[in-house]
C-alpha cells in the first residue's frame, strides 16, 4: 500500500497560497499530486474542500494585499447576485507590476485604489465606482441588470447615461423586457407600478406600466405555473378594473423580440388615450 500524503489541518479548510503551502511543509512537488487542486496562480485548496467564494477572496488578498476587488467581484461583495470567482476581478496601483493570469484579471487604476470600503475583512472599490465599472465592463443590458438590482437593494444609481435607465425591477428577465421595448423605440414604461380601481382599491403591482394606453406588460416566470391560479385572479381584477394586459416570457424575449416589441407598439397606439 502506497504512503498516505500528509495533510496539514491547518490547509484542509480554506484555499492557501504556495507561500502558505511551503511553510507548511508541503513541497511544490507534492501540490501536483491527487490531495490539492490548483484554483489559480500560486493558489491551491484540498480537494476535499468544497469551493466557496468567500475562502477564495480572502485567498486571493492575504496573496495580493495591495489588490482591491473591483468589477463583478466588487459588485458581489456589496450584495449583488453576480459571479465574483469567474474571474475574480481586482484594481492594482499603476505601478504595480501585477498582471492577470488565469483565474484573476488584473486593472491598474489609482483612482480604484484609492477609493476603497471594507466588506467583511476585504477591500473593494466603492459602490459608485463599482457601478461605474459594471456600465463600462458588461454588455449593456446585462450592466442594466446589475444597476437594476443595486436600485431596488438601495445601493444607489450610477450617474452615466445607463444608470438613469436604472429601475427597481424585480428580476433579471423584467429588466431585459424592459431593455427590448427601449431597444424598439418605444416610450420608457414605469416599473413596478401599483394599480388601482375606480373605487381606489388596490388590484395589483404592474411590472412594466404605459399610463397613458392603461396598458400592464407582465414577464411570465418559472414560478408562473405555480402561480396559476393567483396570476389569473389578478389579471382578471386587472380587465375588470379598465386595465389592458400582455404577458411574455423567456422564449419570447430570447426568440421572439420582434414580436414582442411589435404587439406592445399596436397596443399603446390603439389603446392611448390623447392627452
Amino acid at each position: 500500500m502506497g504512503r498516505q500524503p500528509r495533510i496539514p489541518a491547518g490547509l484542509k479548510w480554506r484555499p492557501f497560497t504556495l507561500q502558505e503551502a511551503l511553510a507548511a511543509g508541503i513541497t511544490r512537488r507534492a501540490l501536483t499530486g491527487k490531495s490539492w487542486r490548483r484554483i489559480g496562480h500560486a493558489l491551491y485548496c484540498w480537494t476535499g474542500l468544497r469551493e466557496d467564494a468567500w475562502q477564495l477572496l480572502q485567498a486571493w488578498h492575504r496573496k495580493l494585499p495591495d489588490a482591491v476587488f473591483n468589477g463583478r467581484t466588487a459588485a458581489w461583495l456589496h450584495g449583488l447576485d453576480l459571479d465574483p470567482i469567474d474571474p475574480v476581478e481586482v484594481a492594482v496601483p499603476l505601478s504595480s507590476g501585477i498582471r492577470s493570469r488565469p483565474g484573476i484579471s488584473v486593472r491598474r487604476s489609482d483612482v480604484a485604489t484609492r477609493n476603497v470600503v471594507i466588506v467583511r475583512g476585504l477591500p473593494v472599490t466603492k459602490v459608485d465606482l463599482m457601478l461605474s465599472d459594471l456600465s463600462r465592463g458588461l454588455p449593456p443590458v446585462e450592466a442594466l441588470v446589475a444597476l437594476d438590482a443595486a436600485t431596488r437593494a438601495g445601493l444607489g444609481r450610477a450617474t452615466n447615461p445607463l444608470g438613469r435607465l436604472a429601475e427597481p425591477a424585480e428580476s433579471p428577465m423584467e429588466t431585459r423586457l424592459r431593455w427590448l421595448l427601449l431597444q424598439a423605440g418605444l416610450p420608457r414604461p414605469q416599473v413596478q407600478t401599483s394599480l388601482y380601481d375606480s373605487e381606489g382599491r388596490f388590484v395589483g403591482r404592474a411590472d412594466l406600466y404605459y399610463p397613458a394606453a392603461r396598458l400592464v406588460i407582465e414577464y411570465d416566470g418559472l414560478n408562473h405555473r405555480d402561480r396559476f391560479v393567483e396570476d389569473n385572479r389578478r389579471q382578471n381584477l386587472l380587465i375588470s378594473a379598465g386595465f389592458h394586459v400582455l404577458r411574455f416570457t423567456a422564449p419570447d424575449i430570447r426568440d421572439r423580440s420582434g414580436a414582442v416589441a411589435r404587439h406592445v407598439r399596436e397596443a399603446i397606439t390603439r389603446l392611448s388615450v390623447p392627452a
